[in-house]
């Protein structure tokens, strides 16, 4: 099975409901994590957007799901588009249980046009992989097929931000030079291999193996925006970006402004 097969039918109710206990304590207890918002979410159909961080183990994940079952049950299925090599081995059958999805278009506005709530983090690896100095600057690296997906599948976007990410550990550099190098760019899509500065193993190049501190991570859910509504029938791209963009900053730049401390939050 490849992963332009695996559809959102692969989702196992019973083992989601198996693994949330563990997500749960993890990003309660050692993240701390605090979610706002998310009843902001409307029913049906949505394209949850993202910012992403903390490097090639990112918690914001957990984060949000544990926060979304709690809102709505874990009998409402939310999928996350993510990168392939989450498909890799085993990966197929254990992702594609709890809910992860190929971040392929077709793939989104399937599970979207169902009803589903759907998360995306457009940034993705380039975003996630930023120096810890960039840690409060959404960076999508100009990615808008975000915005396609919703209007094709006729959904409302629901921004999200996070803070603390990029605290689980040190990223000193962007890494893409590195990337290049190793061609990791041509052989997985990553884009980034930063330098990173952690536990245990202090200073790491390329994909810092280092364990996640237990960075505060702050979440908060925007409002939904209804593309049609607000942009009209035929919105222009880049402006819906810019906008979309310019709101994430700007709750980003308050949850930063109310962090006291780097990790403790």
């Amino acid at each position: 099975m490849t992963t332009d097969t695996i559809d959102h039918a692969v989702r196992d109710e019973t083992w989601v409901k198996r693994v949330l206990p563990v997500l749960r304590a993890v990003a309660k207890t050692y993240f701390r994590s605090e979610v706002r918002g998310m009843d902001k979410v409307p029913d049906g159909g949505v394209l949850l957007v993202s910012n992403h961080s903390g490097g090639l183990m990112a918690f914001d994940v957990p984060v949000i799901a544990v926060a979304f079952a709690e809102q709505f049950g874990a009998s409402r299925p939310l999928y996350t588009l993510a990168h392939d090599l989450l498909f890799t081995g085993f990966g197929k059958e254990i992702f594609g249980k709890t809910g992860f999805l190929p971040a392929r278009p077709r793939t989104a506005v399937r599970a979207l046009r169902d009803g589903a709530a759907t998360i995306v983090f457009p940034g993705g690896d380039w975003e996630a992989m930023r120096p810890t100095s960039q840690s409060a600057t959404i960076d999508f690296r100009g990615r808008t097929g975000y915005i396609r997906t919703a209007l094709e599948a006729g959904v409302p976007i629901v921004p999200i931000v996070t803070i603390g990410g990029q605290e689980t550990q040190l990223f000193l550099n962007r890494g893409d030079g590195l990337a290049r190098l190793l061609r990791v760019d041509k052989l997985f899509r990553i884009q980034s291999a930063p330098f990173g500065f952690g536990f245990p193993f202090g200073l790491t190049p390329g994909f810092p193996p280092n364990i996640p501190l237990p960075s505060k991570l702050v979440t908060e859910v925007l409002d939904p925006i209804d593309l049609t509504a607000e942009f009209g029938t035929d919105p222009s791209i880049d402006e819906i970006d810019d906008v979309i963009r310019k709101r994430m900053q700007h709750a980003l730049d308050d949850l930063a402004r109310n962090r006291r401390f780097p990790v403790l939050g």
